[in-house]
């Protein structure tokens, strides 16, 4: 007799006994939690991570990840290359990867900026970030990092879901599962996209994957309402409202007792419950008027240049104050002109972008440090991979991919600031010290939320699936204070 391939008309049978089996051990540990205030939704409760992902406090609370999208040039910010300067033209014998394919030479492009020696750490960083230098202290840099793909789109993936492919949960919605909500009145991950448009894959990027559609990320508008069509239509009071949305869930929660785990209905419903909640506390989280003159320029509001993603930052650290776990920010939008991806004109593309975002992300290090939040909240800088140290034209400045090797940095949340790890070679081509692979980034995301990213995991596809993968990593150690 053939095995039915559903048991009890919903789950797997080995689905059915790990989720009951592993419930009996998580109720006490619940009860506890959600007595203390841990868990703030039903859906959180009822989906616990395993005991042992959980290793309670950690040294962040929070996180703000400022994704430069389309692969900021490495040897042009913050990876000082001293042994090219004099080499602009030269061809040589190097093996690269990128878009264009691989390749056995390429024309060197010099580094287009200076470099001088900033903070106590004597960090060498280009003229490009004049701002981000005066942080240097409280940054600690990643300069091995490697990618699996040298294609946006995957690269992308691997970077915000520990994946190339798609389907799989992102960054936020591991944390937003492992550390559950404390807000109910905001989402607990939210994305802002660059006022161009979002990236390659668009919602790939924060989606839940294949867990609950609730810990998928809420995209915010950084001016005017966070969400379109939040604010009640004019003549509908809020106790209409509310006995509106009551007959609405009776109906959908109808609906839904007859299907079985329709988890994008489950979170419809409480998408609209939040909604609900989040008009009157969602304009008041994003009314940046309330701010000082001396804040406000601090981020550069004051300027055009900066204001746009200034608002993004400033905005970053007031929902870090109200308990958002995951925020990510998009520098760049889906077109290469609109991004770091700098085919063409290496210097056109750089000065733009870096111009955008060097004082904004400084001003957001400087607000966190002086508040007393920067110990708590962990701050992620970095693109998609980095870019070659040849030319990718017969002519121009352009540089190609290159997933081989390029530069992140983090602070705050438990990182030690002013050091360096890893290294690549003289001509920044490729890792050759600490060879540094996404999966330990995420590792050390995890771990200074107080996360074991080796025991966090998620039944699906009869796998306790990681986002580290199922072989696991370990967190950069040497970057822990």
């Amino acid at each position: 007799m053939k095995t039915p391939p559903n048991f009890c008309g919903n789950l797997r049978r080995r689905e059915f006994l790990t989720t009951v089996g592993g419930g009996f051990t998580h109720m006490a540990l619940c009860g506890l939690l959600a007595k203390e205030g841990f868990f703030n939704t039903p859906s959180l409760a009822a989906s616990t991570p395993p005991t042992s992902a959980l290793k309670l406090p950690g040294k962040a609370k929070s996180v703000i990840f400022l994704f430069m999208y389309g692969g900021p040039s490495h040897i042009d910010t913050f990876d000082y290359k001293p042994a090219m300067v004099g080499m602009d033209g030269k061809t040589i014998q190097i093996q690269t990867k990128g878009r264009g394919g691989s390749k056995n030479e390429g024309r060197i492009v010099e580094p287009k900026w200076k470099f001088k020696q900033h903070g106590q750490c004597g960090k060498w960083v280009s003229d490009l970030f004049p701002h981000l230098a005066q942080c240097v202290d409280d940054l600690a840099f990643i300069h091995s990092m490697t990618a699996d793909s040298p294609i946006h789109g995957s690269a992308m993936l691997k970077m915000n879901t520990g994946s190339i492919l798609s389907g799989k949960p992102s960054l936020g919605s591991w944390i937003n599962y492992g550390m559950g909500t404390v807000n109910q009145n905001l989402p607990g991950y939210v994305v802002m996209l660059d006022k161009t448009g979002g990236p390659i894959s668009g919602a790939k990027n924060w989606s839940s994957g294949f867990m609950p559609a609730s810990y998928q990320g809420t995209v915010f508008r950084a001016k005017g309402a966070p969400i379109l069509d939040l604010s009640p239509r004019e003549g509908v009071s809020s106790e209409q409202q509310r006995l509106l949305l009551n007959s609405l869930n009776e109906l959908n929660r109808s609906h839904l007792a007859t299907r079985a785990d329709n988890s994008n209905l489950s979170a419809r419903i409480e998408s609209y419950e939040l909604a609900y909640r989040m008009q009157a506390s969602a304009p008041e989280a994003i009314d940046l008027e309330k701010e000082s003159q001396q804040t406000r320029e601090l981020y550069g509001l004051d300027n055009p240049r900066t204001e746009d993603f200034g608002r993004k930052c400033l905005l970053a650290r007031r929902l870090v104050e109200k308990g958002v776990r995951f925020i990510q920010l998009y520098s760049g939008g889906a077109h290469n002109d609109d991004n770091w991806d700098a085919h063409g004109d290496l210097v056109k593309n750089h000065e733009f972008h870096a111009g955008n975002t060097d004082k904004p992300i400084a001003g957001l290090l400087k607000d966190l440090k002086q508040r007393g939040l920067l110990d708590e909240t962990l701050v992620v800088w970095g693109g998609e991979f980095g870019r070659q140290p040849t030319a990718e034209y017969a002519a121009g400045t352009g540089r190609d991919h290159n997933s081989a090797g390029f530069t992140m940095w983090m602070a705050g949340g438990g990182i030690k600031g002013g050091v360096s790890f890893g290294a690549t070679d003289e001509l920044g081509n490729r890792a050759v010290t600490d060879r540094c692979e996404v999966k330990e980034l995420h590792a050390t995301i995890l771990h200074q939320l107080g996360i074991d990213p080796n025991h966090l995991s998620f039944f699906y596809g009869g796998l306790d699936q990681k986002l580290v993968g199922v072989e696991g990593a370990d967190p950069i150690r040497a970057l822990i204070a």
